[in-house]
Parts: C-alpha cells; structure tokens; sequence
C-alpha cells in the first residue's frame, strides 16, 4: 500500500552527466532500486499542479516564506478515466516537507473539478480529501500547468528511512491539462543536467554526505513548478 501521510527533509542537487555516472556507480553498493525501475530503466510521473485565479500558491512559495502549500494530481504514466490516480496536499515548513494524498480515480477527480464532488470510492483516504477540498474552495482551486518527469528512485537497503530521486527529461506545458494525453511540452533543464532530491525522515548517511563533498556538489534551490511559473512570465512579457 502506498505511503498517503508522512514527513520528511528533503534537499535538491544539480549534477552533470559524468556526476550522474558516477552516483549510480556508488548507489549500486548501498541502495535498491525502485520496483518500478523495470529493467533499469526510469518511471514516468505525469502531474497537474492547481492554483488561484491568481497564482496564489506559486506566487507565494517564490516568496520563500516559513510556510507554503501545493496541491496537485499526480499519475504515474499516461493513465485512463478508470485509473488510480493521486489527490496530493505537499506543505513545507521550515525545511520539513508534510505530504497527505488519497488514492482516486481520474474520472472522480475531473468530475470533482467540475462540479465539487468529492472524489470518494473504496481507495479513498476521506480526511485527506476533507483537507484538500477546504484548501481548494479557500483559493477556488483548478489546474494550471501540466508537469512530467523521467524518474529513477532509489531506497537505502535494509533502511526505508533514506530515499534518492534522479530526475530528468522534465516537461511542461499549459494547454492539454489531462493526465490521459502523453507528455510532451518545454524542457525545464539543461541538456547535461539532472535533479537529484535526497528525502529522509531524519539523517542522510554518511556515504551520501562524503560523495557530495568529494565531488564539489552543492544543495540548490529548486521548484519545478516555481521555475516553470519564472519561465511562464517571461514569455507573457515578451508578447
């Protein structure tokens, strides 16, 4: 059963290719392998990000206040009207990221989206949804930007506590807002780059720590949503 509630510290990296290789090499002594890295290969996660009329939410979190919130629908691929899909609330305070989300099925969640019905059935997590559907009437909620990713996810052996994402081949757009239309949209990365996100409940291990300092990596600051929301204005401007 999928984790729908917990806690975590969560830190971002940029690396090279070469770095990316080498990690791999290093994460192969330490850590397992997702099971939906079939074959070694990465797993695509598809998402629609919903904010205010205004841009309340992303606005805010770029402000880098104590406290922010997103609320999202998140699949794992391109699913059908009959596919599980994921209602999620992401809150951040002061560094510690509090995830909430209830299983759904896509076809509920549109119908919630047009006409406020809560998307309940036997996979769902009602409290959740109960907190989701207060912040959604609060802001009056709707999808704003369609967000997908190639990812490899890795969990420390014998230790769930520690887990490692490598993400790349991030796509965005803000038309097709339908998590059953393939990804496709502009590239929020260099070619030669790649999001790693280090999550623990507690501590990173000493391993992880001495490769970032051998290899000169440093903690960035970095928001898919808020850097696609830093690209989305640029290109109002210009029109």
């Amino acid at each position: 059963m999928a984790i729908e509630i917990f806690n975590r510290t969560e830190m971002k990296y940029f690396l090279t290719t070469a770095q990316k290789d080498s990690l791999l090499n290093v994460l192969s002594e330490y850590m397992d392998c997702d099971k939906f890295n079939k074959g070694g290969k990465p797993y695509t996660i598809c998402n629609l990000y919903l904010d205010s009329p205004a841009n309340e939410l992303i606005i805010r979190s770029l402000e880098s206040p104590s406290f922010k919130e997103k609320i999202r629908l998140r699949s794992y691929g391109p699913v059908t009207l009959e596919d599980t899909v994921y209602l999620e609330s992401k809150k951040k305070y002061d560094g510690v990221v509090n995830k909430r989300r209830s299983s759904c099925y896509l076809s509920d969640v549109y119908n919630y989206f047009e006409n406020g019905v809560l998307p309940v059935s036997e996979k769902s997590n009602l409290q959740v949804l109960k907190e989701i559907n207060h912040t959604m009437e609060f802001y009056q909620l709707k999808p704003k930007v369609f967000i997908s990713y190639d990812r490899f996810a890795f969990f420390e052996k014998n230790n769930s506590d520690f887990r490692l994402t490598i993400d790349n081949n991030i796509q965005t757009r803000r038309t097709d807002l339908d998590l059953q239309i393939p990804p496709s949209g502009n590239q929020l990365l260099k070619n030669d780059q790649w999001l790693i996100e280090a999550k623990a409940f507690k501590t990173f291990p000493l391993w992880f720590v001495n490769f970032l300092s051998e290899n000169n990596i440093s903690r960035t600051s970095f928001s898919k949503y808020g850097t696609e929301y830093k690209n989305y204005l640029k290109t109002i401007g210009e029109q």
